[in-house]
């Protein structure tokens, strides 16, 4: 499903930007895309203090697509994000926030 949505918003690229919101986030280039994403991690928040079930689902995929945006617009691909997630697992939380530290060092 990730892999079909970032296609999607890959091919939106070549779209007319007066009928695609998607062309007109990627043409706002990468301070409008990482906005629009903070935004949405507000929207996510407010909806799970409020404990609206259906809010947050929606809220919840807004910040997907959102953050798949993002990734687009910078050039990475869900799929190094997902093998980037394939590495973490196994290991626990507090071991790979060390390992990070460490190479970030």
């Amino acid at each position: 499903m990730l892999e079909r949505l970032a296609a999607t918003i890959r091919e939106r690229r070549g779209a007319l930007a007066d009928t695609s919101y998607t062309r007109l986030l990627l043409d706002g280039g990468v301070a409008r895309c990482a906005k629009k994403l903070g935004e949405e991690s507000v929207e996510v928040v407010i909806a799970a203090l409020r404990e609206d079930d259906e809010a947050l689902k929606g809220e919840a995929a807004d910040l997907v697509y959102h953050l798949l945006v993002l990734l687009e617009v910078r050039g990475i691909s869900i799929e190094a994000v997902l093998a980037t997630l394939e590495k973490r697992m196994g290991l626990s939380g507090l071991e790979e926030k060390a390992n990070r530290g460490r190479k970030e060092g």
